[in-house]
Protein backbone atom coordinates (compact mmCIF):
# COMPACT_ATOMS: atom_id res chain seq x y z
CA UNK A 1 0.00 0.00 0.00
CA UNK A 2 1.43 3.74 -0.73
CA UNK A 3 1.87 5.48 2.17
CA UNK A 4 -0.43 8.44 3.06
CA UNK A 5 2.14 11.32 3.28
CA UNK A 6 1.10 14.80 5.25
CA UNK A 7 0.71 17.35 2.57
CA UNK A 8 -2.32 14.76 1.21
CA UNK A 9 -3.55 15.00 4.71
CA UNK A 10 -3.25 18.46 5.47
CA UNK A 11 -4.82 19.41 2.14
CA UNK A 12 -8.03 16.96 2.84
CA UNK A 13 -10.93 19.59 4.35
CA UNK A 14 -11.04 18.39 8.47
CA UNK A 15 -12.24 19.48 11.71
CA UNK A 16 -10.17 19.06 15.45
CA UNK A 17 -12.36 18.44 18.19
CA UNK A 18 -10.42 17.71 21.04
CA UNK A 19 -7.12 19.99 21.79
CA UNK A 20 -6.61 22.31 24.51
CA UNK A 21 -5.46 25.94 24.40
CA UNK A 22 -3.77 25.10 27.35
CA UNK A 23 -1.28 22.84 25.46
CA UNK A 24 -0.74 25.35 22.13
CA UNK A 25 2.07 27.49 23.36
CA UNK A 26 5.15 26.72 20.97
CA UNK A 27 8.84 27.35 22.63
CA UNK A 28 8.90 30.62 21.57
CA UNK A 29 6.00 31.72 22.71
CA UNK A 30 6.77 30.65 26.28
CA UNK A 31 10.15 31.76 26.32
CA UNK A 32 9.05 35.16 24.60
CA UNK A 33 6.41 35.49 27.68
CA UNK A 34 8.81 34.23 30.16
CA UNK A 35 10.89 37.63 29.42
CA UNK A 36 8.16 39.70 29.65
CA UNK A 37 7.23 38.16 32.88
CA UNK A 38 10.70 38.40 34.03
CA UNK A 39 10.56 35.09 35.05
CA UNK A 40 12.93 32.31 34.83
CA UNK A 41 12.40 29.21 32.87
CA UNK A 42 12.00 25.84 35.44
CA UNK A 43 14.40 24.20 33.13
CA UNK A 44 17.23 25.13 29.94
CA UNK A 45 14.92 26.46 27.20
CA UNK A 46 16.36 23.28 25.19
CA UNK A 47 14.32 20.98 27.13
CA UNK A 48 11.60 22.30 28.18
CA UNK A 49 8.98 20.26 26.85
CA UNK A 50 10.43 17.13 29.00
CA UNK A 51 8.19 17.73 31.39
CA UNK A 52 8.53 16.45 34.80
CA UNK A 53 12.66 17.12 35.02
CA UNK A 54 12.03 20.97 36.03
CA UNK A 55 11.43 22.69 39.24
CA UNK A 56 8.06 24.46 38.69
CA UNK A 57 7.03 27.19 40.86
CA UNK A 58 6.22 26.30 44.87
CA UNK A 59 2.52 26.88 44.18
CA UNK A 60 3.15 23.84 41.52
CA UNK A 61 4.47 21.45 43.21
CA UNK A 62 1.29 20.27 45.42
CA UNK A 63 0.91 16.16 44.19
CA UNK A 64 -2.37 14.77 44.57
CA UNK A 65 -2.55 11.52 46.80
CA UNK A 66 -2.30 8.58 44.71
CA UNK A 67 -0.31 10.59 41.82
CA UNK A 68 3.08 9.11 40.42
CA UNK A 69 1.66 6.06 39.43
CA UNK A 70 1.55 6.66 35.57
CA UNK A 71 4.18 6.42 33.40
CA UNK A 72 5.30 8.80 30.25
CA UNK A 73 5.80 12.51 29.88
CA UNK A 74 7.34 13.17 33.99
CA UNK A 75 7.58 11.11 36.73
CA UNK A 76 4.28 11.82 37.90
CA UNK A 77 2.24 11.56 34.13
CA UNK A 78 -0.98 12.81 33.93
CA UNK A 79 -0.72 14.98 37.12
CA UNK A 80 2.63 16.39 36.28
CA UNK A 81 1.57 17.17 33.40
CA UNK A 82 -1.06 19.32 34.53
CA UNK A 83 1.21 21.20 36.69
CA UNK A 84 3.48 22.34 33.96
CA UNK A 85 0.09 23.67 32.13
CA UNK A 86 -0.71 25.90 35.23
CA UNK A 87 2.96 26.72 35.05
CA UNK A 88 2.71 27.94 31.56
CA UNK A 89 -0.57 29.69 31.33
CA UNK A 90 0.15 31.52 34.69
CA UNK A 91 2.70 33.51 32.43
CA UNK A 92 -0.86 35.07 30.23
CA UNK A 93 -0.85 38.21 32.39
CA UNK A 94 -3.07 40.78 29.65
CA UNK A 95 -6.14 40.85 27.55
CA UNK A 96 -3.51 41.25 24.60
CA UNK A 97 -0.95 37.89 25.49
CA UNK A 98 -4.71 36.17 26.03
CA UNK A 99 -5.79 37.19 22.25
CA UNK A 100 -2.32 36.46 20.33
CA UNK A 101 -2.34 33.29 22.21
CA UNK A 102 -6.15 32.50 20.37
CA UNK A 103 -5.09 33.80 17.02
CA UNK A 104 -1.80 31.92 17.20
CA UNK A 105 -3.55 28.73 18.12
CA UNK A 106 -5.99 29.38 15.40
CA UNK A 107 -3.36 29.80 12.67
CA UNK A 108 -1.23 26.61 14.21
CA UNK A 109 -4.95 24.86 13.33
CA UNK A 110 -4.96 26.32 10.15
CA UNK A 111 -1.50 25.09 8.80
CA UNK A 112 -2.86 21.67 9.16
CA UNK A 113 -5.54 22.21 7.11
CA UNK A 114 -8.09 22.32 10.09
CA UNK A 115 -11.22 24.39 8.86
CA UNK A 116 -13.09 24.14 12.26
CA UNK A 117 -11.93 23.28 16.26
CA UNK A 118 -13.67 23.31 19.48
CA UNK A 119 -10.46 24.29 21.62
CA UNK A 120 -11.07 23.31 25.40
CA UNK A 121 -9.94 26.15 27.72
CA UNK A 122 -9.78 25.64 31.68
CA UNK A 123 -9.80 28.65 33.53
CA UNK A 124 -8.21 27.23 36.57
CA UNK A 125 -4.97 27.03 34.43
CA UNK A 126 -5.19 30.28 33.71
CA UNK A 127 -4.14 31.39 37.27
CA UNK A 128 -3.31 35.21 36.94
CA UNK A 129 -7.20 35.13 35.75
CA UNK A 130 -8.92 34.01 38.87
CA UNK A 131 -12.03 35.62 39.35
CA UNK A 132 -12.10 37.22 35.79
CA UNK A 133 -13.21 34.43 33.46
CA UNK A 134 -15.66 36.42 31.38
CA UNK A 135 -12.84 38.59 30.91
CA UNK A 136 -9.95 35.54 30.15
CA UNK A 137 -12.66 34.48 27.62
CA UNK A 138 -13.61 37.68 25.97
CA UNK A 139 -10.04 38.35 25.50
CA UNK A 140 -9.85 34.72 23.60
CA UNK A 141 -12.82 35.49 21.62
CA UNK A 142 -11.02 38.49 20.42
CA UNK A 143 -8.45 36.87 18.78
CA UNK A 144 -10.56 34.23 17.62
CA UNK A 145 -12.68 36.90 15.63
CA UNK A 146 -9.49 38.20 14.43
CA UNK A 147 -8.16 35.11 13.09
CA UNK A 148 -11.56 33.80 11.14
CA UNK A 149 -11.54 37.47 9.81
CA UNK A 150 -7.87 36.73 8.56
CA UNK A 151 -9.24 33.63 6.76
CA UNK A 152 -8.27 31.46 9.16
CA UNK A 153 -10.00 28.65 10.76
CA UNK A 154 -13.42 28.97 12.84
CA UNK A 155 -12.94 28.51 16.77
CA UNK A 156 -15.67 27.50 18.98
CA UNK A 157 -14.63 27.57 23.09
CA UNK A 158 -15.57 24.67 25.42
CA UNK A 159 -15.32 25.76 28.77
CA UNK A 160 -13.83 23.18 30.70
CA UNK A 161 -14.34 22.53 34.97
CA UNK A 162 -10.98 21.05 36.49
CA UNK A 163 -12.54 18.00 38.57
CA UNK A 164 -11.36 19.43 41.91
CA UNK A 165 -14.01 22.31 41.66
CA UNK A 166 -16.89 22.16 43.45
CA UNK A 167 -20.24 21.61 42.42
CA UNK A 168 -21.25 25.46 43.40
CA UNK A 169 -18.68 26.38 41.54
CA UNK A 170 -19.75 24.42 38.06
CA UNK A 171 -23.45 25.58 38.74
CA UNK A 172 -22.07 29.59 39.01
CA UNK A 173 -20.36 28.65 36.02
CA UNK A 174 -23.08 27.19 34.01
CA UNK A 175 -25.00 30.30 35.40
CA UNK A 176 -23.15 32.93 34.37
CA UNK A 177 -23.12 31.06 30.37
CA UNK A 178 -26.78 30.73 30.36
CA UNK A 179 -27.28 34.80 31.42
CA UNK A 180 -23.95 36.29 29.68
CA UNK A 181 -24.09 34.04 26.12
CA UNK A 182 -20.07 34.78 25.98
CA UNK A 183 -19.31 35.02 22.33
CA UNK A 184 -17.54 31.38 20.87
CA UNK A 185 -18.16 29.69 23.63
CA UNK A 186 -20.19 26.93 22.51
CA UNK A 187 -19.83 23.50 24.98
CA UNK A 188 -19.32 22.54 28.66
CA UNK A 189 -16.42 20.48 29.21
CA UNK A 190 -14.88 18.68 32.21
CA UNK A 191 -10.90 17.81 32.42
CA UNK A 192 -8.15 16.41 34.98
CA UNK A 193 -6.81 13.37 36.37
CA UNK A 194 -9.72 10.66 36.51
CA UNK A 195 -7.16 8.49 38.82
CA UNK A 196 -6.49 10.88 41.16
CA UNK A 197 -10.09 12.91 41.97
CA UNK A 198 -11.98 9.47 41.45
CA UNK A 199 -15.43 9.16 39.96
CA UNK A 200 -16.99 12.97 40.06
CA UNK A 201 -20.03 12.43 37.48
CA UNK A 202 -22.47 12.58 40.20
CA UNK A 203 -20.69 16.16 41.54
CA UNK A 204 -21.51 17.86 38.17
CA UNK A 205 -24.78 16.19 36.82
CA UNK A 206 -26.31 19.43 38.12
CA UNK A 207 -24.27 21.69 35.82
CA UNK A 208 -24.37 19.52 32.91
CA UNK A 209 -27.81 19.27 33.46
CA UNK A 210 -28.48 22.75 33.31
CA UNK A 211 -25.87 23.38 30.31
CA UNK A 212 -27.84 21.17 28.25
CA UNK A 213 -30.93 22.89 29.18
CA UNK A 214 -29.34 25.80 28.35
CA UNK A 215 -28.32 25.59 25.01
CA UNK A 216 -24.83 24.60 25.24
CA UNK A 217 -22.92 21.41 23.79
CA UNK A 218 -21.85 19.18 26.14
CA UNK A 219 -18.36 17.08 26.05
CA UNK A 220 -16.31 15.04 28.50
CA UNK A 221 -12.67 14.10 29.54
CA UNK A 222 -13.18 10.07 30.75
CA UNK A 223 -11.83 6.33 30.04
CA UNK A 224 -8.31 7.93 30.25
CA UNK A 225 -6.52 7.11 32.97
CA UNK A 226 -9.17 5.22 34.72
CA UNK A 227 -11.47 2.72 33.17
CA UNK A 228 -14.81 2.56 31.24
CA UNK A 229 -16.82 3.28 34.38
CA UNK A 230 -16.21 7.27 34.06
CA UNK A 231 -17.18 6.97 30.18
CA UNK A 232 -20.73 5.49 31.89
CA UNK A 233 -21.03 8.74 33.74
CA UNK A 234 -20.26 10.97 30.85
CA UNK A 235 -23.23 9.45 28.83
CA UNK A 236 -25.45 8.75 31.98
CA UNK A 237 -24.78 11.86 34.35
CA UNK A 238 -23.52 14.85 31.96
CA UNK A 239 -25.92 13.93 29.14
CA UNK A 240 -21.57 14.10 26.93
CA UNK A 241 -22.41 14.30 23.28
CA UNK A 242 -18.98 13.50 22.74
CA UNK A 243 -16.14 12.04 25.20
CA UNK A 244 -13.02 12.75 25.32
CA UNK A 245 -10.49 10.32 24.97
CA UNK A 246 -12.78 7.67 26.12
CA UNK A 247 -10.39 5.02 25.25
CA UNK A 248 -10.98 2.61 27.74
CA UNK A 249 -14.58 2.05 26.65
CA UNK A 250 -13.23 -1.11 24.53
CA UNK A 251 -12.90 -2.66 27.74
CA UNK A 252 -16.52 -2.82 28.39
CA UNK A 253 -18.23 -4.30 25.71
CA UNK A 254 -21.81 -3.37 26.68
CA UNK A 255 -20.31 0.40 26.85
CA UNK A 256 -19.15 0.32 23.06
CA UNK A 257 -22.53 -0.43 22.19
CA UNK A 258 -24.14 2.47 24.04
CA UNK A 259 -21.63 4.33 22.36
CA UNK A 260 -22.54 3.34 19.24
CA UNK A 261 -26.84 3.27 19.29
CA UNK A 262 -26.69 6.46 20.59
CA UNK A 263 -24.32 7.87 18.79
CA UNK A 264 -21.65 9.21 21.21
CA UNK A 265 -18.33 10.13 19.54
CA UNK A 266 -14.81 9.37 20.90
CA UNK A 267 -12.26 12.66 20.42
CA UNK A 268 -9.50 10.45 20.90
CA UNK A 269 -5.74 11.54 21.24
CA UNK A 270 -3.14 8.51 20.36
CA UNK A 271 0.10 10.07 20.84
CA UNK A 272 -0.72 11.47 24.31
CA UNK A 273 -2.59 8.58 25.16
CA UNK A 274 1.04 6.69 24.39
CA UNK A 275 3.19 9.28 26.00
CA UNK A 276 1.13 9.51 28.84
CA UNK A 277 1.05 6.22 29.86
CA UNK A 278 -2.35 4.95 29.22
CA UNK A 279 -1.08 2.15 26.26
CA UNK A 280 2.79 1.17 25.90
CA UNK A 281 2.88 2.02 22.20
CA UNK A 282 0.71 3.04 18.86
CA UNK A 283 0.40 -0.67 17.80
CA UNK A 284 -1.84 -1.44 21.11
CA UNK A 285 -4.00 1.21 21.08
CA UNK A 286 -7.64 0.72 20.83
CA UNK A 287 -8.71 3.17 18.42
CA UNK A 288 -9.15 0.73 15.36
CA UNK A 289 -10.93 -1.81 17.51
CA UNK A 290 -13.31 0.38 18.21
CA UNK A 291 -13.21 2.13 14.92
CA UNK A 292 -14.43 -1.24 13.59
CA UNK A 293 -16.88 -2.06 16.19
CA UNK A 294 -19.06 1.26 14.96
CA UNK A 295 -18.25 3.83 17.20
CA UNK A 296 -17.31 7.53 15.70
CA UNK A 297 -13.83 8.25 16.43
CA UNK A 298 -11.72 10.91 15.56
CA UNK A 299 -8.18 11.65 15.58
CA UNK A 300 -6.94 14.50 17.74
CA UNK A 301 -3.52 15.92 19.61
CA UNK A 302 -4.83 17.04 22.81
CA UNK A 303 -1.08 19.47 23.73
CA UNK A 304 0.23 19.63 20.50
CA UNK A 305 3.14 21.67 21.38
CA UNK A 306 4.67 19.92 24.57
CA UNK A 307 3.71 16.53 22.92
CA UNK A 308 5.72 17.57 20.17
CA UNK A 309 3.06 16.67 16.99
CA UNK A 310 0.38 18.34 14.69
CA UNK A 311 -2.78 16.80 13.54
CA UNK A 312 -1.10 15.63 10.20
CA UNK A 313 1.51 13.78 12.21
CA UNK A 314 -1.56 12.02 14.12
CA UNK A 315 -3.22 10.80 11.40
CA UNK A 316 -0.47 9.72 9.27
CA UNK A 317 0.63 7.59 12.03
CA UNK A 318 -2.46 5.94 12.53
CA UNK A 319 -2.72 5.39 8.40
CA UNK A 320 0.70 4.15 8.84
CA UNK A 321 0.23 1.85 11.79
CA UNK A 322 -3.56 0.80 11.25
CA UNK A 323 -3.18 0.31 7.32
CA UNK A 324 -5.57 3.14 6.76
CA UNK A 325 -6.43 4.31 2.88
CA UNK A 326 -6.99 7.42 1.84
CA UNK A 327 -11.17 6.37 2.26
CA UNK A 328 -10.71 6.10 5.85
CA UNK A 329 -9.07 9.26 6.34
CA UNK A 330 -11.92 10.55 4.18
CA UNK A 331 -14.25 8.47 6.76
CA UNK A 332 -12.58 10.15 9.39
CA UNK A 333 -12.50 13.73 8.29
CA UNK A 334 -16.68 13.29 7.65
CA UNK A 335 -16.60 11.96 11.32
CA UNK A 336 -14.41 14.82 12.87
CA UNK A 337 -16.93 17.16 11.18
CA UNK A 338 -19.74 15.36 12.58
CA UNK A 339 -19.04 15.25 15.83
CA UNK A 340 -17.85 18.88 15.97
CA UNK A 341 -19.81 21.55 17.23
CA UNK A 342 -19.48 23.41 14.10
CA UNK A 343 -23.09 25.63 13.01
CA UNK A 344 -25.34 23.10 10.43
CA UNK A 345 -24.26 25.49 7.64
CA UNK A 346 -20.29 25.16 8.12
CA UNK A 347 -21.11 20.79 8.67
CA UNK A 348 -22.56 20.66 5.39
CA UNK A 349 -20.34 22.80 3.47
CA UNK A 350 -16.98 20.99 4.69
CA UNK A 351 -19.05 17.80 4.41
CA UNK A 352 -19.19 18.61 0.41
CA UNK A 353 -15.88 19.39 0.50
CA UNK A 354 -14.59 16.51 2.31
CA UNK A 355 -16.44 14.40 -0.34
CA UNK A 356 -15.11 16.51 -3.44
CA UNK A 357 -11.44 16.05 -2.18
CA UNK A 358 -11.51 12.30 -1.82
CA UNK A 359 -13.13 11.67 -5.26
CA UNK A 360 -10.52 13.85 -6.85
CA UNK A 361 -7.61 12.04 -4.96
CA UNK A 362 -9.06 8.70 -5.79
CA UNK A 363 -9.44 9.82 -9.44
CA UNK A 364 -6.11 10.62 -9.93
CA UNK A 365 -4.45 7.66 -7.85
CA UNK A 366 -1.82 5.68 -9.66
CA UNK A 367 -3.60 3.16 -11.05
CA UNK A 368 -2.18 -0.73 -9.69
CA UNK A 369 -0.89 -2.83 -12.72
Amino acid sequence: MTRIDEETIRSLPKAEVHVHLEGGFDLIDLIDLAKTAGVALPGPARSLFDIGTHDLPPETQEIAPGAGQNTGIGSDGLSGFLRFLDWECGLVTTAEQAARAAYRFAARESASGIRYADVIVNPTHWNAWAGRTPQLLAAFASGLAEAEQDGLATIGLCVSLMRTQTSSEALELVDWMASARPDRVVALSVDGDERVTGRTGEKFAAAFTAARDAGFHRTVHAGESSGPEGVWDAVDLLHAERVDHGVRSVDDPDLVRRLVDDGVSLGICPRSNVLLGVYPDWESHPIERLRRAGVTVTVNTDDPAPLGTRLEFEWAMCADTFDWTLDDLGAIAHNSVAASFANDDLKRDLHAEITAFTADAAAHAPQTP
